[in-house]
């Protein structure tokens, strides 16, 4: 008799893929970003797969690739769908629209700043009404491990009036997507579905589902009957109402309850003390923590000593809320503590009803919270927290801070910019990461691909430090505006020709199309004339913009900036207009796209 197999296990991305692979999605789009970087790989692995296949058909295979042939031929089939990166958010979701409109399902995966692009044609398409299934997977960033800031994606539902997924565990990813595609073809509406770094560790089991089989809607025309006003006010009446009931009727928004005999069972009736609300990668750790509390509760109670029941209300549809539900559960409760990453979006929606604490109290901090944070809200739930505790300055003293490699191409540079007296715009790209000290060479970063907008506005020339891939992103755009108006800007372009933040992807060469816009480009490859400092020899003393002084010799600096390319940048700086300066170097991390 055969062993029956253990199911597998699987990570909330990797549940994820597999519910994308069972909806039949034809069209999946990224823009790279973390932590979504590693879910999109999952998709273009397979795309790999399928390009060897093929070449394997036309007998254009090296040795190398004829041997990985030979172990996939034998491999189950693989699914067919397109996969690719963009380098801007809102040509990214443009482009789904299309596959949309056109009957194919398509998905986009983004970062959570990437929504912030791509909500312009999300909220158009909202009523305007699209064809086949459209789901945008946001990747939130709580603890800012690799972003800008700690921005909370489920707001976006509220602005843009769509469903909203947050999942807590693989197979609830898996059951989301699967439920989404179904749902945006229902309501013809694109549908956001939430994750963060936690679900990608997450590891359980899935139910998959049977698969989903075309042909799906295209774009209905009849909308065009209807002006502006009544899209919205159709919207309103047909459509809001359906994603409503899906708030209420799904299985996941789920009640849980726990008692103190720890049966993991509630009595189902009566008035309990406390109840925590929960969405996302948080609901694990709630259900995490009241399993370990309870079984601390099993070891040590007596008869005659009663622990209060704690109910959670645990939601992976949180937009719209449930409202209905959330009403019976707050009423059911005395006190609620709502546990979520980023931003109050739960809280904020519901604390007017006086007995709920979270962020808002200072029981729970604002972006990551760890169960740590947990426990300190369940045993100070009775006390009257004004002000929550500014733990910022004790975890900067438990973490160093990224900088630039010590080994980059372009360490010299910025050491040479922190030199001089003018304003300099960096970008969301590894420039960024000069702007601390000890380098201190970038004054001021917003968002990527603003450097060139931004150094726009200085009083003065200045310098705009912006990667080949923050050009392609949004920056060219800033360019062409800058070569328009006639601003007074130095741009200096470093072009290592990957997207090194996030994962090494290769990017678009401008060149030609920057030479086309503005006539003063000049071009520099710093590895071919780097001037390297003699070992042993007395160190250049220079000093920053802060007046430190620094040794241009210490250890995260062996190489003196080029004399050419700096009296390059001096001479443009001199020169009234637009200058661009496109700085050639090898990523010492990534080469065209692989590592080295």
């Amino acid at each position: 008799m055969k062993e029956k197999k253990e199911a597998p296990e699987y990570t909330g991305f990797e549940a994820l893929y597999l519910a994308a692979l069972d909806s039949n999605v034809s069209f999946v789009i990224g823009v790279p970003g973390y932590p979504v970087t590693s879910l999109m790989e999952l998709f273009l692995r397979k795309t790999a797969e399928k390009e060897l296949l093929k070449a394997s058909e036309e007998k254009t295979l090296d040795l190398e690739e004829a041997a990985a042939f030979k172990t996939m031929r034998y491999a189950p089939k693989i699914p067919d769908y397109s996969a690719r990166w963009l380098t801007n958010e809102k040509v990214a979701l443009e482009t789904a629209l299309g596959a949309s409109v056109s009957g194919r399902r398509a998905l986009v995966l983004v970062k959570h700043v990437g929504m912030n692009l791509l909500s312009d044609p999300l909220i158009t398409s909202v009523t305007h009404t699209i064809g086949a299934g459209l789901v945008i997977i946001a990747g939130d960033d709580p603890g800012a491990k690799g972003s800008q800031n700690e921005q909370d994606s489920r707001w976006y539902g509220r602005i843009a009036e769509i469903a909203v997924f947050d999942p807590a565990s693989p197979d609830m990813a898996y059951r989301a997507l699967r439920r989404a595609y179904e749902l945006s073809e229902e309501t013809r509406t694109p549908v956001l579905l939430r994750v963060t770094a936690g679900l990608e560790r997450t590891k359980g089991k899935i139910n998959r589902l049977q698969k989903s089989s075309s042909p799906y809607p295209e774009f209905d025309r009849s909308i065009w009957k209807n002006r502006m006003v009544e899209k919205h006010r159709l919207f309103h009446s047909r459509t809001y109402p359906l994603l409503e009931a899906e708030a209420e009727n799904t299985d996941l928004n789920e009640i849980r309850k726990r008692t103190a005999k720890n049966t993991g069972e509630g009595s189902g009736s009566g008035h309990r003390y406390l109840g925590i609300i929960s969405s996302g990668f948080m609901s694990s750790v709630v259900e995490e923590l009241l399993k370990k509390q309870n079984e601390f509760h099993a070891e040590v109670s007596h008869p005659e000593i009663s622990h209060p029941e704690i109910s959670h209300l645990s939601l992976g549809l949180v937009n719209p809320l449930p409202l209905e539900k959330i009403k019976a559960f707050l009423n059911s409760n005395q006190k609620i503590l709502v546990v979520e990453e980023s931003e109050p979006f739960i809280e904020e929606q519901i604390r007017i009803t006086g007995k709920v604490y979270g962020k808002k109290t200072g029981h729970l901090p604002y972006g990551q919270v760890k169960i740590e944070n947990l426990e300190f809200a369940l045993e100070h739930i009775e006390e009257e927290i004004l002000k929550p505790a500014d733990t910022t300055s004790l975890e900067a003293k438990k973490k160093s801070r990224v900088g630039i490699c010590n080994d980059c191409a372009y360490l010299p540079l910025y050491r040479y910019l922190s030199t001089l007296d003018v304003r300099v715009a960096g970008d969301m790209g590894c420039s960024v990461r000069s702007a601390p000290e000890p380098l201190a060479a970038v004054d001021v970063s917003f968002a990527l691909g603003s450097a060139i907008s931004v150094a726009c506005g200085f009083e003065k020339k200045g310098i705009a430090v912006i990667g080949d891939f923050a050009l392609a992103h949004s920056g060219i755009l800033g360019l062409l505006s800058a070569a328009a108006t006639g601003c007074n800007v130095l741009v200096l372009v470093l072009q290592n020709e990957v997207a090194a933040m996030t994962g090494g992807q290769a990017v678009p060469d401008l060149r030609k199309v920057v030479e086309a816009v503005t006539p003063d480009v000049s071009v520099f490859d710093i590895d071919a004339s780097e001037e390297k400092a003699v070992d042993g020899a007395s160190t250049e003393k220079v000093t920053d913009k802060a007046g430190n002084g620094t040794e241009s010799g210490n250890e995260i600096e062996k190489t003196i900036l080029n004399t050419k390319l700096s009296e390059l940048i001096l001479a443009k700086l001199a020169l009234p207009g637009l200058s661009v300066i496109f700085i050639k170097g090898k990523c010492r991390k990534y080469c065209s796209g692989v590592l080295c």
